[in-house]
């Protein structure tokens, strides 16, 4: 595997690196080079080092043998991830990143009071040199862009909520001068409209960054390169992380052993793709979602040595609609959100968009029941049966209680061996299943959460932000249990990928009122990137609206949401019938081709599972074979999209 390209100076080299931490060998005899302007994401499976390693660039851990070096002049900045809860105000605080800026104004105000005029102009020549004039400026610019409102820019720390305060830690870090950035999970306690803000920022920094992140979406585009932490090495690929999984899945399926696992887990997308073309009614919308679909598919492979492998239950009875509300006002003493009249029925799957405090999560408490409506009706259907995850079910775990024991406690006849089979999938295992929940890391608490809400069966799924905590195969095993997941699924999360790829549809939370979100996240994307401030932007008009004004949602399920909520609105012209049997001629072409595509992947697939193939000597033609089954589904991919074009014309025909 190629390392980054050495056309730059060396900012950090690990040379024969050597670490232990109590029983655990992080790293064996590992190397490990970045080079000035270098973009690298840190990957590998929870304990494997990352943190660890950041610990050794900042000096808080000691090398067992080998080296680190770096230029002693470099500048390096790390996001804390503790937050103070003090009376210093929220600005200052963000501002105190930039060290010698703070020194100079400090020296500045010492000279002026001594009446050391001689001093004072040097001192302003410096404070010009450090862009010190341009600093609240840029200070405030981080805090909005990272979700602040400007009546926050003069709050005291001790106002914030711990999260909050962990947003002001990285703005004050990227705040900081540096030439070497540390970044470990910054998208933690960010939503979604504020990581697309700071992936901008990313791509701006001239420095080297390190980051370390679970969300695939984010590293795709920030980072050039990826260093797998692995067996007690560190491995480093150039690409983001998409090819570097493409890779990885390339390496695995040479692997004989494990390749009957990886082709099962492959058809299982194969199938997925196939079930959402069939149903596809909207092209443009479809094409973004057949592309994230494709690419899943594709990536399928690298996770086959993942531990976690689960399904969600379903429940036995529906009502349709599972759950509605009528002229609702919700909020918790003040409206949020008002007149919102909202359906949602067996089969829907939807996403919530909108900035930080537009009402995501008080829609969904309110949905769940959590929340009494300020004014309106919640009517339940007769079989509804929610599951609701959010990060209070976390912090609901009884701490002295066992995995088993939460599992045992919502069915008591359940024999230990079913809870342990069934734990086993979210990676609980031994004496694992038997250990107190306190001592459990977050992300084990929030496996546990999650195994807890699954083994409710229910048929509407509520969730809010399920991935915090979670590392990227757990997060893939969660994308793989969602889409066979046949029940409602209404979903607030930060990960794109897991967004892409289990939801049909959007909703706009937004000024108080819900919309259908007429685009993709490419559009969700670039509309946040074009508004400078969330509070500024005008609401998607893409609802269809009651006589009385009051916004309607039309979510239905397969009936509803393809048809009526999400279709095109007539042009008034009539469809010519020329035009519609050349468009039915080429889409036929088309399948075809598919068809005889498709054929030929298979005999691919076939000849890749033939044993002998894995034998010494046969290198070469194991390389061709997979170079084939790539360029096939590639070729596959582009008629697909060709296809729903095709389909999309002749939709607007009529």
């Amino acid at each position: 595997m190629a390392g980054l390209p050495e056309n730059t100076a060396t900012m950090l080299s690990l040379t024969n690196l050597s670490l232990r931490r109590g029983a655990d060998l992080l790293f064996a005899g590992a190397s490990f080079t970045l080079h000035q302007g270098r973009k690298v994401g840190l990957v590998g499976a929870n304990g494997a080092g990352k943190t660890s390693l950041f610990k050794l660039i900042l000096g808080e851990l000691e090398i067992d043998q080998g080296s680190l070096d770096y230029p002693p002049e470099t500048r390096i900045a790390h996001l804390e991830q503790e937050a103070p809860s003090s009376d210093e105000l929220a600005l200052d605080y963000v501002l105190a990143g930039d060290k010698a800026l703070m020194a100079t104004q400090a020296a500045i105000e010492k000279a002026e009071s001594e009446g050391n005029f001689s001093q004072i102009a040097s001192l302003h020549e410096r404070l010009d040199s450090l862009d010190g004039y341009t600093a609240r400026s840029r200070a405030e610019q981080l805090m909005l862009g990272l979700g602040f409102k400007a009546t926050d820019f003069q709050q005291p720390l001790r106002a914030f909520s711990g999260g909050w305060r962990i947003r002001l830690n990285l703005a004050q870090t990227l705040m900081t001068p540096s030439d070497l950035l540390l970044l470990d999970e910054p998208t933690n306690h960010l939503d979604l409209d504020a990581i697309v803000w700071l992936g901008n920022w990313i791509k701006d920094y001239r420095g080297a960054l390190m980051l370390i992140s679970h969300d695939r979406e984010f590293l795709d585009e920030t980072v050039d390169g990826i260093a797998y932490l692995h067996h007690q090495t560190i491995e480093l690929f150039s690409g983001n992380y998409s090819q570097f999984e493409v890779l990885k899945a390339a390496r695995l399926a040479e692997q004989q052993s494990n390749y009957e696992k990886q082709q099962r887990d492959v058809k299982h997308m194969q199938d997925f793709v196939r079930r959402f073309r069939a149903q596809a009614t909207k092209a443009r919308q479809a094409q973004s979602r057949l592309k994230a679909l494709n690419r899943l598919e594709l990536i399928a492979p690298a996770h086959i040595d993942s531990p976690f492998h689960f399904e969600i239950p379903l429940a036995e009875k529906f009502s349709d609609p599972l759950l509605s509300l009528a002229d609702a006002d919700m909020g918790y003493k003040t409206p949020v959100l008002t007149n919102i009249r909202l359906s949602l029925h067996p089969g829907d799957r939807l996403g919530l968009l909108g900035h930080n405090g537009a009402g995501k999560s008080t829609l969904i408490k309110t949905l769940v029941g959590e929340l009494a409506l300020l004014k309106g009706q919640r009517q339940e259907g007769m079989n509804l049966k929610i599951g609701y995850f959010s990060q209070h079910q976390v912090d609901d775990l009884h701490l002295h209680e066992s995995a088993l024991q939460h599992i045992r406690r919502r069915d008591p006849k359940l024999g230990e061996q079913q809870i342990r089979n069934y734990l086993g999938g979210f990676d609980f295992h031994g004496d694992k299943v038997l250990e107190p929940v306190q001592i459990f890391s977050g992300g084990e608490k929030a496996r546990l959460a999650l195994a807890v809400v699954a083994f409710s069966r229910p048929n509407l799924l509520l969730m809010d932000e399920p991935t915090n905590h979670l590392d990227i195969d757990m997060r893939h095993a969660l994308t793989l249990a969602l889409q066979s997941f046949e029940g409602a699924l209404l979903l607030i999360s930060h990960d794109r990928h897991l967004l892409a790829n289990t939801v049909d549809s959007f909703l706009l939370v937004e000024n108080g009122s819900i919309s259908l979100f007429d685009g993709d996240l490419d559009d969700y994307r670039k509309r946040i990137l074009s508004t400078p401030k969330p509070e500024g932007q005008s609401s998607s008009k893409a609802a269809v609206k009651a006589a009385s004004g009051q916004a309607v949602l039309p979510v239905a399920g397969k009936q509803g949401l393809g048809k009526q909520g999400l279709g095109k609105q007539s042009s008034g012209k009539q469809s010519s019938g020329k035009q519609g049997r050349q468009l039915k001629t080429r889409i036929k072409t088309l399948e075809d081709r598919l068809e005889r595509l498709q054929a030929k992947l298979t005999a691919t697939d076939t000849d890749l599972a033939n044993p002998d193939l894995y034998q010494q000597g046969a290198d070469n033609n194991l390389q061709r074979l997979l170079r084939d089954k790539l360029g096939l589904e590639e070729e596959i991919a582009g008629l697909e999209e060709q296809w729903l074009e095709h389909h999309e014309m002749l939709e607007a025909l009529g």
